[in-house]
């Protein structure tokens, strides 16, 4: 399932300032005050509760992506990340007229098992990061894990598109809602965007993400796990009184 999430700089998590994680029992709202608000995310969708918006269409969802040379690849324990140097925006749609908002760094959730692995839920189906074929733009995100088995490995990787990770170029068919960040601070003021259509990659690839742990080599995992790096995915949290709108009927 591909999501893309426009947020405030200023509410990004740079690095832990505290110790926490996905095993079960944890509570992040014992550490981070935000985890217990009312606008938190992920959610699970419900489409047919949707409300189209056709003002979302007024001006068109629009991404400049550029190609990132020398992207940074990170194992930080408790996912995949790629740290982008190319200014790549979006705008339109969803977002305020006056704004262009930066693709920072791309993350990846994933699953233990094929059952389960994306954050947010459409019509209570989690996806794997979607099996099917292999997806060529991935590919050198997945040829560097096997360099990327333990917490704080990283690896350079000569070129990266981001524009292969939207599943349709012309962002014409998205849900949008207001949440937060998925990962602790949790910070809310961020506005989600699902797009409907998943994209898909190989059960090959998708083992290559399951082969890293969450720990530093020769160290034993310190929270009582398996040491295996998946199911790093948050709960869906309540809807509330928000509205999810669509941009497409």
């Amino acid at each position: 399932m591909a999501d893309s999430v426009i947020e405030e700089p200023d509410f990004y998590p740079e690095k832990d300032t505290l110790q926490w994680g996905y095993q079960e029992g944890v509570e992040w709202g014992l550490l981070f005050p935000e985890a217990n608000g009312q606008n938190q995310s992920p959610i699970n969708l419900i489409s047919r509760e949707a409300l189209y918006d056709p003002n979302l269409l007024q001006v068109r969802l629009t991404h400049n992506y550029l190609v990132c040379r020398d992207c940074e690849v990170i194992n930080d324990g408790h996912t995949v990340r790629v740290m982008l140097k190319s200014k790549s925006v979006v705008t339109g749609g969803p977002l305020p007229s006056d704004h262009e908002y930066e693709l920072h760094e791309v993350r990846f959730h994933w699953g233990k098992e094929n059952q389960r692995g994306s954050e947010h839920t459409v019509n209570f189906k989690a996806f794997p990061m979607e099996i099917g074929k292999e997806h060529l733009g991935l590919k050198a995100v997945t040829e560097v894990l096997q360099d990327l088995q333990y917490k704080g490995k990283t690896k350079i990787v000569p070129c990266f598109n981001p524009n292969t990770l939207l599943p349709d170029p012309l962002l014409r068919d998205y849900w949008v809602y207001e949440g937060s960040l998925t990962t602790p601070p949790c910070s809310e003021k961020v506005s989600w965007i699902l797009y409907r259509y998943p994209l898909t990659v190989s059960q090959i690839q998708i083992e290559e993400f399951r082969r890293l742990r969450s720990h530093v080599k020769a160290a034993e995992p310190t929270d009582g796990s398996d040491g295996i790096l998946g199911d790093n995915f948050r709960p869906t949290q309540p809807l509330s009184d928000r509205q999810v709108r669509a941009a497409f009927q």
